[in-house]
C-alpha cells in the first residue's frame, strides 16, 4: 500500500515529531495548518531536525464545514492523524470542548468522507478509561465529569469517546493512542513544553517545592516524545491495530515522590524531604502547592493496561529507552532552556560534567574560546557577544548562575574546562579566574582577554559578604540593571541572573566571591601572574569604567604583547550595554 498521511496538529510538539518520523519512514505527508506562520515554523523546525523532503500543507479552518479542506486536496489520503487539540490547564469548559471535543468530531467527519481512509488515530490521553465510550454522555454525566476532572482533562475524555461512537457509526476504522506525559526526546531531552511535571522539575530547580507531593505509589509515568511518535506511525500498517486503544507509557516510572527525588538529586539542588499525601494536596489552596488544580487528578496511584501496546512494539521492534537516563536527559533540557524562559540566540544550550561539576554551557562545547562570566550576573547575559563571535563558548563558574559546584572546584574545574582551548575571555570575576588557569597551564593558552579586570581597576563602592548575599537574593530586574549599568533599561537583560540570584545557596557564594575581589593582597597576586603570562593579553574596559593608574606598570612589563580597547560609554559590563562593540573589538 502506498501511504499518504493527513496530519492535524503537525505544529504542536507530539505533531512535529510524528511528521518528521512519518517522512524519515517514506510517507507522503500532508500537514493541516491554521496559519501560513505556523507552516512556516514547522517546515524551518522539519529542515533543521533533518528533514530533506518537507511535506504538503492545506490550510484547516476547524469552524468551516469540511475544516475547509477541499476533498480534491485529500485524494489518496490513506490515513488521519489527529494531534490537534488544546493542552493547556486554567480553559473554561466552551473553550476546552471547542478545542478538543468539537475538533475531534469534525475529523471523523471529514475522514468517513475519504473512500480510501485505511485509519484515523486519534490522540487521547492515559487517564481514560478503558470503557469510556460505552458511558452514556447525558448532560447530567457531561456536567458531573467537566466539575470533577476539570476542563481540560474532561474534554480529552469526552473527545476520547466521541471519536470512537462517531466512527463507528460512520464507518471509520479508528485506532486510539493514550500516551502518559510526553517527555523530551530521548537521546536528548529536547522538548519545548513546560505543563504538568516538566513544572514540578521547575519548582526544584528554583527551591520553590517546599514538599514533594504524593503517596508512596502515585503514579505519573512519562514517555519519550521520540517513541510515541514512532509508535503511532506503524500503527495503519498493521491490520490487528484497527478499532483498538493502546495505553503508551513507561511503567518502569518511578513513583512520583522518588522520581522527584532523583531528578533534585540530578539537578544537585536540595530536594525536600517532606511529603505531601494526595489527600492532602487536594485540600490545600493552589497558593500553597504553587499547582494548578486541574493537575491534581493525576496525582493517582492507578496503573494501565499496557500488555496490548507492549505487544504491539515487541511485534513492531520499538523499544523502550532506558527510563531514567531520558527523564535525566528531559530535565536536563529543561532547565538549559530555562524552562521556556531562554532568549533564542541561535546557541546551543546544555549541562555538561567537568571535574565533577555539573556545568552550564551557552555554545559549542569544543569552542576554543572560552568566556568566563562576571559577578554577580550569569552566561547568559554574553549571549548576544557570543552568538556575534566565532567558535566562542561561554560557562558559567562553579556554584554560579546555573553550575552546581562551588569556589573550592574551580581549579580541577577549570583544568579540565581549558584542555583544547586557546584563548580564554574573562570578564571581572572571571578575568581572576582566567589568569589563575592560565598562568597554571603554561603554554596551554595562547590568548588572555580581560574585559573589565577588577584587580587592575579602582575599588567599586559595593556591598560585600552577607549584606551583597541578602541584597541579591531579593533584587528585582529592573534595580539590578540600575545598580549595574546605571539605568533601568536593560532589566530583560538581566533578567535570568535574578533568576538564577534566588536559586539555592547562589547569592551565599556570590557575596563570598565579592567579599575576596575586595582583597588587595589578591589584586596584587593576580597582577603579578598577569604580567608573567608569555602569551598575547588584550584588555577591554569601558570609558565609564577604566584601569586605575597602578594598571600602567603591568601593561609596561607586558609590553608589545598586550593591548588595550576602551568602548565608549560603557560601564563595568558591555555585555549588556554595548553587545555589538564589544564583539566588534574582540574579533578585532
Amino acid at each position: 500500500m502506498t501511504r499518504r498521511a493527513l496530519v492535524f496538529g503537525a505544529t504542536g510538539f507530539l505533531g512535529r515529531h510524528l511528521t518528521a518520523t512519518l517522512l524519515g519512514d517514506g510517507v507522503a505527508v500532508l500537514v493541516a495548518c491554521r496559519s501560513q506562520a505556523s507552516r512556516q515554523k514547522l517546515f524551518e523546525w522539519l529542515a533543521g531536525h533533518g528533514c530533506a523532503d518537507l511535506p504538503d500543507s492545506v490550510p484547516v479552518d476547524f469552524d468551516a464545514p469540511g475544516l475547509g479542506i477541499g476533498t480534491t486536496r485529500l485524494d489518496g489520503i490513506t490515513e488521519i492523524y489527529n494531534c490537534a487539540g488544546a493542552y493547556r490547564f486554567g480553559m473554561s469548559r466552551e473553550q476546552a470542548r471547542k478545542a478538543n471535543v468539537d475538533s475531534a468530531r469534525a475529523i471523523v467527519e471529514m475522514a468517513a468522507a475519504l473512500p480510501g481512509l485505511e485509519r484515523l488515530v486519534h490522540v487521547s490521553g492515559y487517564r481514560v478509561a478503558e470503557r469510556n465510550d460505552a458511558v452514556e454522555w447525558s448532560a447530567e454525566h457531561t456536567r458531573r465529569v467537566y466539575r470533577d476532572l476539570g476542563p481540560y482533562e474532561a474534554s480529552k475524555v469526552e473527545a476520547d469517546a466521541v471519536v470512537r461512537r462517531e466512527a463507528r457509526r460512520l464507518g471509520v476504522r479508528w485506532t486510539v493512542v493514550n500516551p502518559s506525559t510526553v517527555s523530551g526526546v530521548a537521546a536528548t531531552g529536547e522538548s519545548d513544553q513546560y505543563l504538568g511535571l516538566a513544572d514540578s522539575f521547575r519548582l526544584l530547580w528554583r527551591g520553590e517545592m517546599a514538599a514533594r507531593p504524593g503517596d508512596a505509589d502515585t503514579f505519573v509515568p512519562v514517555i519519550p516524545v521520540d517513541y510515541v511518535a514512532r509508535f503511532m506511525a506503524r500503527l495503519p500498517a498493521d491490520p490487528e491495530t484497527a478499532d483498538r486503544s493502546y495505553w503508551v507509557l513507561d511503567d518502569d516510572t518511578p513513583p512520583l515522590p522518588d522520581l522527584l527525588r532523583e531528578v533534585g538529586e540530578h539537578y544537585r539542588v536540595p530536594v525536600p524531604r517532606a511529603r505531601i499525601p494526595v489527600a492532602v494536596v487536594r485540600r490545600l489552596p493552589p497558593a500553597l502547592t504553587k499547582a494548578d488544580p486541574e493537575t491534581v487528578g493525576f496525582l493517582s496511584a492507578d496503573r494501565y493496561p499496557t500488555g496490548p501496546a507492549d505487544e504491539f512494539a515487541a511485534r513492531h521492534g520499538l523499544i523502550k529507552p532506558a527510563t531514567m537516563p531520558a527523564i535525566h536527559r528531559w530535565a536536563d533540557h529543561l532547565a538549559a532552556h530555562r524552562f521556556g524562559a531562554a532568549g533564542d540566540h541561535g546557541l546551543e544550550r546544555r549541562f555538561t560534567e567537568r571535574a565533577g561539576v555539573r556545568t552550564f554551557l551557552l555554545g559549542p562545547e569544543d569552542a576554543k574560546t572560552l568566556v568566563l562570566p562576571p559577578l554577580p550576573v550569569n552566561a547568559d547575559t554574553w549571549s548576544l557577544v557570543a552568538a556575534a563571535t566565532t567558535d566562542t563558548a561561554v560557562a558559567d563558574l562553579p556554584g554560579l548562575g546555573m553550575s552546581s559546584g562551588d569556589l573550592g572546584d574551580w581549579p580541577g574545574w577549570l583544568d579540565e574546562l581549558l584542555l583544547g582551548r586557546r584563548r580564554i575571555i574573562g570578564h571581572s570575576i572571571g578575568s581572576a579566574a582566567a589568569v589563575e588557569a592560565a598562568s597554571g597551564r603554561p603554554g596551554r593558552v595562547g590568548e588572555l582577554v580581560l574585559v573589565a579586570p577588577f584587580f587592575l581597576q579602582p575599588a567599586p563602592g559595593v556591598l560585600v559578604g552577607a549584606a551583597a548575599s541578602r541584597y541579591l537574593r531579593h533584587v528585582g530586574p529592573k534595580t539590578l540593571s540600575r545598580r549595574l549599568t546605571g539605568s533601568p533599561a536593560h532589566a530583560d537583560e538581566v533578567a535570568t541572573s535574578v533568576a538564577d540570584l534566588r536559586r539555592p545557596g547562589v547569592a551565599r557564594r556570590v557575596g563570598r566571591l565579592l567579599r575576596r575581589a575586595a582583597d588587595r593582597a589578591w589584586h596584587a597576586d593576580l597582577a603579578e601572574r598577569l604580567a608573567a603570562f608569555p602569551g598575547s593579553v588584550h584588555i577591554v574596559v569601558g570609558s565609564r569604567d577604566p584601569l586605575a593608574p597602578s594598571a600602567a606598570d603591568v601593561l609596561a612589563r607586558l609590553g608589545a604583547r598586550a593591548r588595550v580597547d576602551v568602548i565608549d560609554g560603557a560601564g563595568h559590563h558591555p555585555q549588556v550595554t554595548h553587545p555589538d562593540q564589544l564583539a566588534a573589538v574582540l574579533a578585532g
